[in-house]
């Protein structure tokens, strides 16, 4: 199994790690300290040796950010985590926070006013920090930069950072040599007017040079730096013993291999008199002060692997759709089997098992083995489902008994594609009041699926389609509509996104999710999730712009018993019958028995549902 079912989290030792840290903190001068959910990389998955927050407090979501000062700590996070945090975090200790109500930027000002408050350098951006600072000076607050991080000092059991093996990314998957992407990344310099740049993201390094890792639960990343400059060769920054012949073979003619230990050293000696490229919303700010240090001048830019990645070339579409038909293979011969369940003879735990089972044994049909799940799966029956980013464990599993829902939202790593789909589905009888939130939630999917748009059409242009029939029934989610996705790299991937912030222009090629939903705290959750990708911009007969549009990439039956009809128009029944028609013809030829009776019966259009 890629994945365990041990208890997420544990608080019981928060009040003593609190304890530890304040009295470090008072000894250093500090009025408090921040902690965020980061390592030195600013990725969404860490290895276990920075998940700082998580042993400080017990939480264990993906985003979140604690502040802790001499008399009070709050615990910051999103509306994924409304419960979750709640759930997870010793609240007589850590005070929640919503970081959408209230951002840091707005908060810190105001809990530290006239405070000197320490920070790790090597964990905020540079933009971060920059915003951060300016908030805190209007209220006479001060960001204190503290090399070695105080957290650090009293983890007696941290553990060790990882040595996952990396591998080659071969180029009939990646689409294009690296040699070429180098090269076109130095071109991006010349542009910028920068003699170097700093890659900090593991995903653009694997992106970059073609290779991928397995230092992060879920997402094939090596855990590297690298310099890329404008003339001569980039130095990739990585540990020796996760490098194998093949891969030093793959990596000799682009690159000069140094260890992690040397970055820093690295950095200032290609700063010095020289304009040095940083992201300022990937790069730690550490970085931005070495250069400033060494008599360099920081180059603000995009990471120039980050457009490039999420632009998905022929050679990743292609290896997008065959990963999309062999997991929905899978995905659909989980459906039938489940629905062929009494109610309350499987558990959560067990709906997820089955899952990857079927996963691995497609996989290894379709001659493309799973090489990993892309996020801890979320099988949420009943009230658990409504915790946006549940995920279970043996103390929270719960039966799917008659009655409820069941939302199931999971993903699978293929070397040639990334997947991510959610599926809500009745255990027994839905009720009305069920059935109408899921057709609600739907038409938003649908509305997404069918929208065409003009070039430089942003996310957040689009994000309202997918809530204004549930805004009309005075509803909404506390989530984004869609995120980006990468090629057999993150599952969660940008600048992309369709969300309140998605200010990205959504480009040709780019893949990202479409997924409304609705949650009822304590009752159950909805949630429906097809990937999208991006289509080139045609004309329109009559119009007098060329649109844009989405090809569904997805394919597996939507339960067709949750749906009312009469709630939906002719053009988005239309929709869904042409889609599990395309459905039913992809996947016949993968699916045999039963699995392929019960794919024909889902799959009948809407109007001939029993």
């Amino acid at each position: 199994m890629f994945q365990d079912f041990d208890a997420a989290s544990d608080s019981s030792g928060s009040a003593e790690r609190v304890r530890r840290l304040r009295a470090g903190l008072a000894e250093a001068g500090l009025d408090g300290f921040i902690v965020p959910r980061a390592d030195e990389h600013q990725g969404e998955y860490i290895p276990d040796a920075a998940a700082r927050l998580e042993w400080l407090t017990g939480f264990s979501g993906s985003a979140g950010t604690a502040l802790v000062l001499a008399d009070r700590a709050m615990i910051l996070s999103d509306g994924r985590y409304t419960l979750q945090v709640r759930a997870q975090v010793d609240t007589s200790l850590f005070e929640p926070v919503s970081s959408v109500e209230t951002p840091l930027a707005e908060f810190l000002p105001v809990a530290a006013a006239g405070k000197r408050i320490g920070y790790d350098p090597w964990l905020h951006t540079q933009g971060e920090i920059r915003s951060l600072t300016k908030a805190m000076e209007r209220t006479g607050g001060t960001l204190v930069p503290v090399r070695g991080n105080p957290i650090d000092r009293i983890w007696n059991d941290r553990p060790a950072p990882p040595k996952g093996a990396a591998m080659v990314h071969p180029e009939r998957f990646a689409g294009r040599g690296a040699a070429d992407k180098l090269a076109a990344m130095a071109e991006k310099l010349v542009e910028a007017k920068a003699d170097a740049a700093l890659l900090t993201d593991p995903a653009s390094i694997a992106w970059s040079f073609n290779i991928r890792g397995s230092d992060v639960p879920h997402t094939p990343l090596m855990l590297a730096f690298a310099i890329l400059r404008r003339d001569g060769r980039p130095t990739l920054f990585v540990d020796p013993d996760k490098l194998d012949s093949a891969l030093r073979d793959h990596l000799a003619p682009l690159a000069d291999i140094a260890a992690p230990e040397e970055f820093e050293a690295a950095v200032r000696r290609e700063a010095a008199g020289r304009a040095i490229g940083i992201d300022p919303q990937l790069a730690a700010v550490r970085l931005a002060t070495l250069v400033a240090e060494a008599g360099g001048t920081v180059v603000e830019m995009a990471d120039p692997a980050r457009l490039p990645r999420a632009i998905k070339n022929d050679g990743e579409i292609e290896g997008a759709r065959a990963a999309q038909r062999r997991d929905g293979a899978a995905v659909t011969r989980f459906l039938a089997w489940i629905d062929g369940q009494a109610p309350g003879s499987v558990t959560e735990i067990g709906a997820a098992e089955k899952l990857e089972a079927l996963r691995a044994e497609q996989g290894e049909r379709d001659g493309q083995k799973l090489r990993e799940i892309s996020f801890d799966t979320i099988a949420g029956a009943g009230p658990n489902g409504a915790i946006v980013h549940y995920r279970v464990n043996r103390d929270t599993d719960r039966a799917l008994d008659a009655g409820n829902l069941f939302l199931l939202d999971s993903g699978a790593q293929y070397q040639d594609g990334t997947t991510d789909i959610t599926r809500t589905m009745p255990i027994g009888e839905p009720t009305q009041e069920m059935r109408e939130k899921f057709t609600l939630v739907l038409k938003g999917m649908i509305a997404i699926s069918t929208a065409r748009f003009p070039k430089a059409t942003r996310g957040v242009d689009l994000d309202p389609l997918a809530r204004i029939a549930l805004w009309k029934a005075g509803c909404d989610y506390a989530h984004g509509t869609g995120h980006g996705v990468g090629s057999f790299l993150a599952v969660h991937e940008g600048p992309q996104s369709i969300s309140k912030r998605g200010m990205a222009a959504l480009e040709a090629g780019m893949i990202l999710s479409n997924e409304p939903g609705y949650y009822r705290e304590g009752a159950y959750g909805i949630r429906i999730e097809n990937l999208v990708l991006v289509e080139p911009a045609e004309p329109i007969a009559g119009g007098d712009l060329p649109m844009h549009g989405f090809e569904t990439l997805t394919l597996a039956p939507i339960d067709r018993r949750l749906i009312v009809p009469q709630m939906m128009s002719p053009e988005e029944i239309a929709w869904l019958d042409a889609y599990h028609a395309r459905v039913a013809a992809t996947l016949a030829p993968l699916l045999s028995g039963a699995d392929a009776a019960w794919l024909e019966a889902a799959t009948r259009p809407l109007a001939a549902a029993s």
